[in-house]
């Protein structure tokens, strides 16, 4: 499968932002999917996961209640509601997809198929 993300940009502290990742192949409803940051000079780290029917999903705990993970399988795309956005949240962030699904948000190793990242910086 291959990954697009899109929708990052620039935007003041509280406000949203509306992340996208796009896949190609028709076995897309199949695969786990993982939203994953990186901060300058800082090491890769999960955002969120949902599981295959989307019933399942794990959020970082620096991100609870703020962001949403959602899919819809019909359109093969994978979307991250961020609310409340803070200047920690300044990263580049990808999307990332395997055939199993995590216990719990993951690890970058969890995951075999990357996109590449949109940039999201938040200003204080």
């Amino acid at each position: 499968v291959q990954l697009q993300a899109s929708g990052g940009g620039l935007v003041q502290a509280g406000g949203s932002l509306r992340l996208s990742c796009a896949a190609s192949g028709r076995t897309f409803s199949s695969y786990a999917i993982g939203w994953f940051r990186q901060a300058p000079g800082k090491e890769r780290e999960s955002v969120a996961t949902i599981g295959w029917s989307g019933i399942t999903r794990y959020y970082a705990d620096s991100v609870k209640g703020r962001f949403t993970i959602s899919r819809d399988n019909a359109k093969n795309t994978v979307s991250l509601q961020m609310n409340s956005l803070k200047p920690e949240d300044t990263a580049v962030y990808y999307c990332a997809a395997d055939r199993a699904l995590p216990a719990g948000p993951g690890t970058p190793s969890d995951f075999d198929s990357w996109g590449p990242g949109t940039q999201v910086t938040v200003s204080s």
